[in-house]
């Protein structure tokens, strides 16, 4: 059993560590989902207190990441809103859905959007002044994907980031660096309305959300830094390997394997 004291070192270290592979990889779960499990909280407990953490990772990410997101204001027109939709309709999910469904779903999830972001994918990146016309059936399928990405976060927010960059991978003709700021961007405003969702449905465990957010808000300003002189190949290959062997972790815990 842990002291009050060395909980409070262990989620603000833990914070700093999920906070930089959250912007830089979408990828918080791989480290602080785990560790809150390990602390003894319920999974639905564990997920809705990493959930509101990640609230300051925003706070860190979006004034570190100005440089990405100047001049896309068009997308996030788009992004924000269906991810935002989707976020409370996910958030209202949780709390109907049975916690043992819950807990042996989100390996899926999580399995399906590993093996996507490792999927290679060429995408011709769009010069100024160029104009690229999407057909609308894709658009409709993006859109459509975005949203449930939306909802996924809303009702799991751990590697909901994953699953962001698996669809914006395919979907934006922007860079790496790009579309990875505006995932933190629309996740870290659906993860603070996933939070105000949570807290008028459970009681918060603020002695372990507020550590955790100080680790998540130093974390999250250091990521997007990072994630400009990392080559994109690498982080596609780091976050898919680890989306990987944390889907296999939840498998083994939810079926026992």
């Amino acid at each position: 059993m842990f002291t009050f004291g060395k909980l409070i070192v262990i989620l603000v270290v833990v914070g700093i560590v999920a906070g930089i592979v959250s912007t830089a990889a979408g990828l918080a779960s791989l480290v602080s989902y785990p560790v809150l499990l390990a602390l003894g909280l319920p999974p639905v407990t564990a997920n809705v207190t990493n959930t509101v953490g990640l609230v300051f990772t925003s706070f860190g990410a979006v004034p570190a990441s100005r440089r990405e997101l100047r001049g896309h204001g068009q997308e996030l027109k788009t992004l924000i809103p269906l991810t935002l939709v989707g976020s409370i309709f996910g958030a209202i999910l949780l709390f109907i859905i049975p916690a043992a469904t819950f807990a042996k779903v989100v390996p899926f999830f999580i399995l399906i959007a590993g093996i996507l972001v490792l999927i290679p994918r060429h995408i011709h990146i769009k010069q100024p002044g160029e104009i690229v016309v999407t057909p609308k059936w894709m658009t409709a399928l993006a859109w459509l994907g975005i949203f449930l990405v939306g909802a996924y976060t809303g009702y799991f927010g751990a590697a909901g980031g994953v699953l962001m960059l698996s669809i914006l991978s395919f979907t934006s003709a922007a860079p790496f660096v790009v579309y990875n700021a505006q995932k933190n961007l629309a996740l870290g405003l659906a993860n603070i309305v996933s939070a105000v969702v949570y807290g008028l449905q459970t009681p918060i465990q603020w002695r372990y959300v507020l550590p955790l957010g100080i680790g998540f808000l130093i974390g999250g300003s250091l990521g997007p830094r990072i994630v400009r002189h990392l080559p994109a190949r690498l982080l596609k290959i780091v976050i898919g390997i680890g989306a990987l062997g944390l889907a296999a972790s939840l498998f083994k815990s939810a079926y026992g394997l």
